[in-house]
């Protein structure tokens, strides 16, 4: 049925230890507290016994410390007296493998997918679209794909709506009204996207999704940590990533119902940056997926401050919850302690509203599904430590491991084919050639219709010259003959001359 994973020990009883069973751990999970009392500590432990297990990890790291988790821990005297009091004997200390992931291409392999693989539905909802605009994006998205334009980036995307909105009149029979206005509030909020870096996020090579469930030669799971600590400053693209990365896994992996171990587990640190300042459709979509990928044999752990920052909804689907010390020094303090304690299962030995704000750094309340998948009584529980070491990484331990990855080479080099920006700009270039042969094709015709007219001018000039001459020269001639013949006879003969040259009886 599955593998207990060791989490904590029983404050009151070190001999009893307190478990989460692997074939729920898909029924996902929360790990709370304040600054300073023992979340990270906490997560490296899960993610260490999940790898032992076999099951792949994905993890952010926010504060780039659990990048220790490459390196293998080290006995020290602070560490062995808490080994005495926790009743462990030793730890078998040891390293773990782990692969680097940066969006920003600094700290790890870079992730990046297409414009087209997110589609229009999702895109709609990371830039928060009305229906309108949601609407005149699925056109644009269309439109590119009738006309044989692949979506590939950002400037692919912005270069088919630059196109579109210059040339609206030639859709809007085939496509419907792509309102100006609409084109134009896509267009902004890309913007907006791209600088917090959006921009990095698409292209290609796309991530093979399937390139996060990996095992090493040793049948560990593979942790894939996220270099999240610039990315924090961006939470529109780091709920995109997340987002995104969800749905394709959902998208790709097969129904599997509840498996002895979870295929993938995710901890998502700093959890509440994925619902703040969010649209109502993204954190719609959010819980959709958080609801439905445990189906799939994944199993989601929010890492956050307080279980309050998490919206109702997604509360309600975390089985598994440890939950770290609260603070509670104002009103508003004292009611997210009120509302964390009221999450768990009562334990009648426990004030747990109390002893939330009494927890000491690596203790914790616990409370997991049982082998029946029932929430267990919450336990007060101390956090066993972990098999890696404190100490993070030099950025040329990084370095080092990055090159050494597996996949290294796969993703680095940044590929930007034959898309619709390369497509439009030759169309573009076109345009403008035949607008450019038109308007000189207009100035020809209008210099030769000038030179027609100077001719035909000239012409009549020259002939009414000539008729004027030959008219001078007739009259010379008949009066010439006139005056030599003299009488009625030059008369008539003059009459019958001038009548022969100009038509005339």
């Amino acid at each position: 049925m599955g593998t207990p994973i060791i989490i904590g020990k029983n404050c009151i009883d070190t001999t009893q230890n307190i478990v989460l069973h692997s074939q729920f751990a898909n029924r996902h999970g929360l790990i709370a507290g304040a600054t300073g009392t023992g979340k990270t500590v906490t997560l490296k432990v899960l993610a260490e016994s999940f790898s032992r297990l076999g099951v792949p990890v994905f993890l952010a790291d926010v504060k780039g410390d659990v990048s220790s988790l490459t390196k293998a821990g080290e006995n020290t005297p602070k560490f062995n007296e808490r080994l005495k009091s926790l009743n462990i004997e030793s730890i078998p200390f040891s390293a773990f493998p782990v692969v680097f992931w940066d969006l920003f291409t600094e700290q790890g392999h870079p992730i990046r997918t297409t414009i087209s693989e997110i589609g229009p539905i999702l895109l709609s909802r990371i830039l928060n679209l009305n229906d309108t605009q949601e609407g005149v994006l699925s056109a644009v998205f269309r439109i590119a794909d009738d006309q044989g334009l692949l979506l590939l980036d950002f400037k692919d995307l912005k270069a088919m709506l630059s196109y579109i909105s210059e040339n609206t009149s030639l859709f809007t029979k085939d496509y419907g009204n792509l309102s100006p206005a609409s084109l134009g509030a896509i267009q902004r909020n890309l913007l907006a996207l791209a600088d917090q870096g959006g921009d990095l996020f698409f292209g290609e090579p796309g991530l093979n999704i399937l390139d996060f469930i990996q095992t090493d030669s040793d049948g560990r799971g593979v942790i894939n940590l996220l270099a999240a600590d610039k990315l924090m400053h961006t939470p529109k693209l780091y709920a995109t990533f997340l987002l995104w990365m969800l749905a394709e896994l959902f998208e790709q992996l097969p129904e599997v119902g509840d498996l002895e171990k979870p295929k993938l587990v995710f901890f998502f640190d700093e959890a509440h940056l994925l619902f703040n300042n969010t649209s109502a459709a993204l954190q719609e979509k959010i819980e959709q997926v958080v609801r439905l990928i445990r189906s799939k044999g994944i199993g989601i752990y929010f890492i956050t401050q307080n279980p309050l920052d998490l919206p109702e909804n997604i509360l309600g689907q975390l089985g598994n919850r440890i939950q770290h010390a609260l603070r509670a020094f104002t009103p508003k303090d004292q009611k997210a302690v009120k509302a964390a304690a009221n999450t768990f299962r009562v334990n009648p030995n426990l004030n747990i509203e109390q002893v939330i704000t009494e927890l000491a750094v690596g203790e914790a309340l616990i409370s997991c599904l049982d082998e029946q998948g029932i929430p267990q009584i919450v336990e007060r529980a101390w956090i066993i430590p972990p098999h890696s070491s404190f100490n993070p990484l030099t950025i040329e331990e990084r370095q080092y491991i990055i090159h050494k990855s597996i996949i290294y080479g796969i993703y680095e080099q940044n590929i930007d084919r034959e898309s619709a920006f390369e497509k439009l700009q030759i169309k573009i270039t076109e345009q403008q050639q035949q607008l450019e042969k038109i308007e000189q094709d207009k100035q020809h015709s209008k210099e030769y219709e000038r030179l027609a007219k100077a001719q035909q001018k000239e012409a009549e000039r020259i002939a009414k010259h000539k008729e004027k001459l030959t008219q001078d020269i007739a009259g010379t001639f008949a009066k010439s003959v006139a005056r030599s013949l003299g009488g009625r006879t030059g008369q008539k003969l003059v009459r019958g001359l001038l009548g022969s040259l100009f038509g005339k009886k």
